[in-house]
């Protein structure tokens, strides 16, 4: 069944062409390792809601942006061998410095999910 990691980010509106450049990056070395898709999205229709919302949660600052990814895989043992490629691959060496990123991965929200149900036309 495939599977999918999910991720939730603050992004400075300062920092979005460099954050599109590493991720434009990372996508590459992902599906390098075997990942079925790659996706990144910066909000520009999402509301801010009274108790919850994609805005809290990452606790959004003034000039900041909210970024949603994901990443396909065919399952989840498949995802847990393109991420250990992926993770020891020289061209992502730099990422890991969290001071390096264009944005605070303090506040970024992610999970592995099994996908239930799929629609597509892309």
């Amino acid at each position: 069944m495939a599977y999918v990691d999910g991720f939730l980010l603050p992004v400075p509106k300062r920092n979005r062409a460099r954050y599109r450049k590493v991720s434009s990056q990372a996508g590459k070395v992902w599906m390098d390792h075997g990942a079925l898709g790659y996706h990144e999205c910066v909000a520009d229709d999402v509301p801010r809601g009274k108790s919850t919302s994609f805005q809290r949660g990452v606790k959004l600052r003034k000039g900041e942006e909210v970024w949603f990814s994901w990443i396909v895989y065919k399952s989840r043992k498949d995802r847990d061998r393109v991420n250990a490629r992926a993770m020891k691959d020289p061209r992502l060496a730099y990422m890991m410095d969290p001071k390096a990123m264009p944005f605070d991965s303090k506040r970024m929200i992610f999970g592995g999910f099994t996908m239930m149900v799929r629609f597509t036309k892309v």
